[in-house]
């Protein structure tokens, strides 16, 4: 399905990018440009302060069934025009990203009425904050191999025992979705379910940060022991459908408000690529030219898959895609960022001893968190899995498990 603005969309821009202006001025002009990956330990108070803000203003959970859920309704296309003007704003990084995007359409398509009325609501305010526990230390890319357990205690209750990591803003959120075993004997995607678990339980859920190269630690390893679920989505034991259909959703609308932040991360690297001489250089400008057209691809792409359904785009492998596209891409010019800035690239502030800690620039940062990129959300060699036997239907690979 072809993907294209209509003629009152222009009219919902302006509301958008007068509200955001209006908005991000005073209390939380501070925290403009915070918060984006590598830097999400930056101005938490402020940012969870805004997405009050933002549900307040009705800007949380445009596109959902208003009913009672504490939002407006949007069409996809104003859905669109929102996460771009929201990223040229440079408004903070979102703390409500997961609940949001990802839980909220999940519930839409495959939770109980009663789930909606009881989740939505909060999320639509901005008051409540979600991550998601599905990557485990033997089991990150490989999904399926995950050990997180769950049983039915004498009350009925599931009671999940197990650990998660990379599980991002961990420390900040009030509950969790977590993907665990509840039939015991189960392999791969079988015996799986998704269960939603409040995250303040003392001496049942224990979060402890990860540090990664950039200093920060927005990444979490959660420990559960014992900790009760509150809910069951979809049916038992039919959890990898839902997981699944989540991932569908992860790669939708914000993916172009993503593409915005890339298109300034570019302007900035040729900016320096000018200032310092090495856009002189043909090799570098072609690299810079590259790029770019490359980001356009990728926006073309994006536009061009999203009007569909995003169970039947994950089933044709349009995620997989997506994924591939811009975490190399993002990686390139993270690379190409300290490059053209030589070897003032690999040095702090002039006024920095090896004594001290210094905070890394943005483009030292870009770089360092890129290398992350086509690993995180699904690594490249399982997109390409993905799209080799799902899509195109070539022989599994054998690798000797079940």
């Amino acid at each position: 399905m072809e993907f294209g603005f209509g003629d009152g969309d222009e009219g919902f821009r302006q509301e958008a990018r007068a509200w955001l202006a209006e908005h991000l001025d005073g209390r939380f002009a501070g925290a403009l440009g915070r918060g984006g990956p590598g830097s999400e330990h930056e101005g938490g108070a402020a940012r969870r302060a805004w997405e009050r803000e933002l549900g307040e203003g009705g800007w949380i959970g445009l596109g959902w069934d208003a009913d009672g859920y504490g939002n407006r309704t949007a069409t996809l296309t104003r859905q669109v025009v929102w996460a771009e003007e929201y990223a040229r704003a440079r408004a903070p990084g979102r703390y409500g990203h997961i609940g949001e995007n990802l839980l909220a359409p999940t519930l839409l398509a495959y939770g109980t009425e009663e789930q909606r009325r009881r989740y939505l609501p909060p999320i639509a305010r901005g008051e409540e904050l979600w991550c998601q526990g599905y990557s485990e230390p033997g089991a990150g890319s490989d999904l399926a191999s995950l050990r997180t357990s769950a049983v039915r205690d004498a009350d009925g209750r599931w009671r999940v025992t197990g650990q998660k990591v990379w599980t991002s803003l961990a420390h900040e959120a009030d509950r969790c979705f977590v993907l665990a075993r509840t039939e015991a004997g189960s392999r791969r995607h079988h015996g799986l379910s998704f269960l939603l678990v409040p995250m303040d339980q003392p001496g049942r859920i224990d979060v402890r940060p990860i540090r990664q190269l950039t200093g920060t630690s927005e990444f979490n390893e959660v420990f559960f022991d014992g900790a009760v679920a509150e809910d069951l989505v979809g049916t038992e034991g039919g959890g990898w459908q839902v997981a699944m259909g989540l991932l569908g959703f992860e790669r939708g609308v914000s993916t172009l408000a993503q593409q915005i932040g890339f298109a300034e991360e570019l302007r900035e690297v040729t900016r320096a690529a000018v200032a310092s001489g090495a856009a002189d250089d043909p090799v570098t400008a072609e690299r810079l030219v590259r790029l770019w057209a490359e980001l356009r691809t990728m926006r073309w792409h994006a536009l061009r898959t999203l009007g569909g359904d995003p169970r039947e785009a994950a089933a044709a492998g349009a995620p997989s895609v997506a994924k591939l596209l811009w975490g190399g891409w993002h990686q390139r010019l993270g690379e190409l960022a300290l490059r053209v800035r030589g070897a003032a690239a690999a040095v702090g502030p002039a006024d920095w001893s090896p004594d001290a800690p210094y905070e890394l620039d943005a483009q030292q940062r870009l770089f360092l968190f890129s290398r992350a990129d086509t690993i995180y959300g699904g690594s490249d060699e399982i997109q390409r899995t993905i799209i080799a036997e799902r899509v195109l239907g070539l022989p599994r690979e054998r690798t000797g498990r079940g």
